[in-house]
């Protein structure tokens, strides 16, 4: 496994991906952790999932893994939901229903989309990259825990959740306008879950839980 900078978060704090050797003839899946800076689990779950690969070399063949623990470095360094520049990351990307926020709200997507060094930074490693699925961890309150797709992955979220129990639902319950599974799931079509943890979960219960569900995403 290789790690790499992908860009520069706005208090300059790099932005690192891990990578497993890349096989051209192999799909890639990206796995995304530490959107929101507090959600701590988000990056647990990545770092021990790079630990189970970087010592499962038949793990590492299955596929092209690219895993990014910390999208937010600025935010999980304050356990603060946005960036430095008080931006909800996932409401930041520039889709057809992004909206122009309240700047006081904690789901404020910018005063225009794109307008974060840490998207900018998500998008290239997108065109870059060319991942055949995505997944982006978080989490979440009141047992609304799930597996949630956008775009083609209702397939994926529902071998997942063989593995994990959650839910497999298409819609999380509320609008995200800007959000990053808008812009590659639906409007690209690149098939994403949104992996959401039970924030009650203690960290190793949430690893338990959703090791064979990351594992099961290198299934055809």
């Amino acid at each position: 496994m290789r790690t790499s900078t992908i860009g520069k978060s706005v208090q300059k704090r790099p932005i690192r991906i891990t990578a497993s050797p890349q096989n051209p003839k192999s799909r890639t899946i990206l796995i995304l952790g530490g959107f929101h800076g507090d959600e701590p689990k988000s990056v647990h779950l990545c770092e021990r999932f790079i630990e189970l690969i970087e010592t499962d070399p038949a793990l590492q063949s299955r596929a092209n893994w690219i895993i990014a623990p910390r999208i937010n470095p600025d935010g999980y360094q304050i356990r603060n939901r946005r960036n430095a520049n008080k931006v909800d990351l996932n409401r930041n990307f520039p889709t057809k229903n992004w909206t122009l926020g309240n700047p006081r709200s904690r789901m404020f997507g910018g005063h225009k989309p794109k307008s974060e060094p840490e998207t900018k930074a998500i998008i290239q490693l997108i065109e870059r990259s060319n991942p055949a699925v995505i997944v982006t961890i978080h989490s979440i309150s009141n047992n609304r825990f799930c597996n949630n797709y956008d775009g083609p992955a209702k397939r994926i979220a529902t071998r997942m959740s063989l593995a994990n129990n959650y839910p497999v639902t298409e819609s999380i319950g509320y609008p995200t306008p800007g959000s990053f599974g808008n812009w590659t799931g639906v409007e690209r079509r690149i098939p994403t879950i949104t992996l959401e943890l039970p924030s009650q979960s203690s960290h190793k219960e949430c690893w338990q839980k959703n090791k064979d569900a990351l594992i099961s995403l290198a299934l055809r």
